[in-house]
């Protein structure tokens, strides 16, 4: 007399509540990096905690906004490349974070850029940039 494999009686429901795990996760990742934006935006500086990069990648943030505080441009920065550990929170990033443009091309000493938002594209016409608040544009 034989039984069922435990993978028989229980590979599904196991596979099943994996990928239910996954979909769970990359939902709470989402909701972090958006609560995380809304406090960056509303309160114009670098709310803590934050979400790790992985965290942000996970949840389709791919792109990091960053406005320099020299020429007031903001640029994007695409997490995917960032030479840091996955593990590493966003805010950590600022320190990092310089304008090309006031340091190389307008000769100015090193300007440090302030961290805006994650965003899931990067800044374009049909995606403009973040902005502060309501009134400001």
């Amino acid at each position: 007399m034989s039984t069922k494999s435990r993978q028989h009686l229980y590979g599904t429901q196991i596979k099943m509540s994996a990928e239910e795990a996954v979909k769970a996760r990359k939902e709470a990742d989402k909701l972090a990096c958006v609560a995380w934006n809304y406090r960056m935006l509303g309160y114009k500086g670098p709310a803590q905690p934050s979400p790790t990069i992985g965290d942000a990648i996970n949840a389709g943030f791919l792109y990091l906004e960053v406005r320099c505080l020299g020429c007031d441009t903001n640029q994007t920065v695409a997490l995917d490349i960032v030479r840091r550990p996955k593990t590493t929170p966003v805010y950590e990033l600022e320190r990092y974070m310089r304008c090309k443009n006031c340091s190389q091309v307008r000769g100015y000493p090193y300007k440090r850029s302030a961290l805006v938002a994650l965003r899931p594209t990067k800044i374009s016409a049909d995606h403009p940039a973040s902005y502060w608040w309501p009134g400001e544009r």
